[in-house]
C-alpha cells in the first residue's frame, strides 16, 4: 500500500503533530533508498540501468517539459524549489500519480552527478524528481564513474 493511501481523510499536514518516531522511520527509508541506489550503481553501470518500467516515457517528458535541463549541471535547489520551479515540477510529477509507486515520497538526490552523496551535495526531493534526474544522468553516462571506481577498488583489494 502506498503512503498516499494511508493519509486519513481531512488530515491537515500544516497543523499536524510532529511525531518523532514517524520522522525517524521516514529518515530511515530515505537513507535505505539512497544506500540501495548507490550500491546498485557500484554493481551496474548507470548507462545500463533502468530505474522504472517507463524510463523512456519519463526522459521524453523531461525533455519536453524542461528543455533547458542539463544532466551534467549542478542542480540549483533554490530554482527547483522556487514558486515557479515547484509549479513546473508539480505539473510534471502529477502525470505519474497513478503510474509510479511512491512518486511523491521524499528521496535524497545528489546535486551533481560528479559527487557522492554528502551533506552539502544532497537535497531532499520527491521520488519523481529523483527518477527524472537520475534517468537523464544514467542515459548520459554520468553515473558510470561510480561503477568504474568500485571495480578499481575491487581489483586492488
Amino acid at each position: 500500500m502506498s503512503i498516499a493511501t494511508q493519509v486519513p481523510k481531512g488530515f491537515d499536514a500544516e497543523n499536524a503533530d510532529n511525531f518523532e518516531d514517524i520522522e525517524k522511520q521516514f529518515a530511515v527509508k530515505c537513507v535505505q533508498h539512497m544506500e540501495t541506489y548507490w550500491s546498485i550503481l557500484e554493481k551496474v553501470k548507470g548507462s545500463a540501468l533502468r530505474l522504472t518500467k517507463i524510463d523512456d516515457d519519463i526522459i521524453e517528458h523531461l525533455k519536453k517539459d524542461f528543455p533547458e535541463f542539463d544532466p551534467a549541471a549542478t542542480i540549483d535547489e533554490n530554482e527547483m524549489k522556487s514558486k515557479s520551479g515547484k509549479e513546473r515540477w508539480r505539473n510534471f510529477m502529477m502525470a505519474y500519480e497513478k503510474k509510479v509507486d511512491d512518486y511523491n515520497f521524499g528521496t535524497m538526490l545528489r546535486t551533481n552527478a560528479k559527487f557522492e552523496y554528502g551533506q552539502k551535495e544532497t537535497i531532499f526531493v520527491p521520488r519523481m524528481q529523483f527518477y527524472a534526474v537520475e534517468i537523464a544522468r544514467n542515459r548520459a553516462g554520468l553515473n558510470d564513474w561510480i561503477y568504474e571506481e568500485a571495480q578499481k577498488q575491487k581489483a586492488s583489494a
